[in-house]
């Protein structure tokens, strides 16, 4: 199943690494990176909010701010990408994506968050095994190999000495069973 589990990984850091490359570097450049994030304010200007809360939390912040949650929202998407994509800190890179979903889905943009939504959360619950092919892997791998070893040893070293306030461990003598 790891091998499913790296494949959805894969997927979904493949989808918003083209979220991000399009939003830096592509098409969406200029709404996202330049303008003031003339993309941002549209989108949020235009919403159709699921509460009123999240509508008022919108007028009232980000489209007043929308020239650096643009370059904020645009390398979140990359870096949830590449970090999705290589399997590093995969599961903080989850709940980046899922943050992310959630914004989108208030404001009222259903496409494929719920199909991205449903990935992310798969793959957080299943990290270790989705990551096992990817940094995360390689770090554990090494750790296992050479960092807990070494903790091993210690513990089995007959020259710990304990301190005198920590009584040894005896071991008790069969109590005779009288007949």
């Amino acid at each position: 199943m790891a091998l499913v589990w790296n494949t959805m990984r894969i997927w979904l850091g493949v989808m918003w690494l083209q979220a991000g490359i399009a939003k830096i570097w592509g098409a969406e450049n200029p709404a996202f990176m330049h303008n003031g994030g003339a993309g941002v304010a549209g989108f949020a200007t235009h919403a159709v909010a699921a509460y009123s809360w999240w509508g008022t939390f919108l007028h009232s912040f980000v489209v007043p701010n929308a020239g650096w949650i643009g370059v904020l929202v645009a390398v979140a998407e990359f870096a949830i990408g590449v970090s999705l994509a290589i399997g590093f800190l995969t599961p903080i890179a989850c709940l980046g994506s899922l943050l992310l979903l959630f914004t989108y889905v208030m404001s009222g943009t259903a496409s494929v968050c719920a199909f991205y939504a449903l990935f992310a959360i798969v793959i957080l619950s299943t990290w270790r095994t989705s990551s096992w092919i990817g940094v995360d892997g390689f770090i554990s791998g090494y750790r296992q190999r050479h960092v807990e070893p070494k903790l091993v040893r210690l513990e089995e070293s007959p020259d710990v000495v304990t301190p005198d306030c920590v009584a040894p461990e005896v071991e008790e003598a069969p109590v005779p069973v009288e007949v």
